[in-house]
């Protein structure tokens, strides 16, 4: 069968088996959710409010939660799960310009696969499912695949080994597991990973991807060299 060709980028579609769908690589983009596409800091920050949990003075941005908010690891692991799967997973607002530029992208042609470490409780999935189609458009995110509460991505990624897909992540051990899957990471700056240092472009904003991606303007990639 002829494989089509996108008028608009003239990419030729390679394409590869991807839970037993054929998927096309040049046009599909991995990505993270939660400090990504949605700006899941801030809405467990008000929820935390809430539960009479406030910021440590100077910790804000501090990676670990039970840092930031000054409790026990494994407390904050739990309040992590109880708060990934409450109704508030179908309303977290936006991350920066991610609307904007998600869906110019999903316009040109561009597919998105989320792989989001947030829960695999049932209601939870539709929930995130939800808030991304509300939020970017209906069809935009193809595949959300939800894994345990902070569980490691290596296996997820593994289906795609190879592929030399991006990968859009927050957290650099994440983007490390792409790239030694043959992906191509893209992390997205925060104030706990900014001075983190590491080979990968790095993006403020879905802006930076765009143009990263498509190539437009590569003056605008920083790239966190090891050593």
């Amino acid at each position: 069968m002829k494989k089509p060709v996108d008028k608009r980028s003239k990419i030729v579609y390679n394409y590869t088996i991807i839970n037993n769908k054929e998927t096309p690589l040049k046009k599909t983009i991995l990505t993270d959710v939660d400090g990504v596409l949605l700006n899941w800091e801030y809405a467990f920050d008000v929820w935390m409010n809430e539960q009479g949990f406030k910021k440590q003075e100077g910790e804000e941005f501090v990676y670990g939660m039970n840092i930031r908010y000054g409790i026990e690891k494994s407390q904050a692991k739990k309040l992590i799960k109880i708060f990934n799967e409450s109704a508030v997973m179908g309303f977290l607002p936006p991350l920066r310009d991610a609307v904007e530029y998600v869906t110019k992208m999903a316009d040109e042609g561009w597919t998105f696969h989320a792989i989001t470490s947030m829960s695999t409780q049932y209601h939870a999935k539709k929930l995130r499912e939800q808030n991304l189609d509300k939020l970017f458009g209906e069809g935009v995110f193809t595949e959300v695949t939800c894994l345990g509460t902070g569980a490691d991505k290596d296996e997820a990624l593994s289906v795609y080994k190879n592929s030399k897909m991006w990968w859009i992540e927050d957290k650099v051990e994440n983007a490390v597991a792409g790239a030694k899957a043959g992906l191509k990471p893209i992390v997205i700056e925060h104030g706990f990973n900014m001075n983190t240092e590491h080979g990968f472009p790095v993006a403020k904003n879905w802006e930076d991807i765009y143009n990263i991606v498509t190539g437009i303007n590569k003056s605008v990639i920083d790239i966190r060299k090891v050593g």
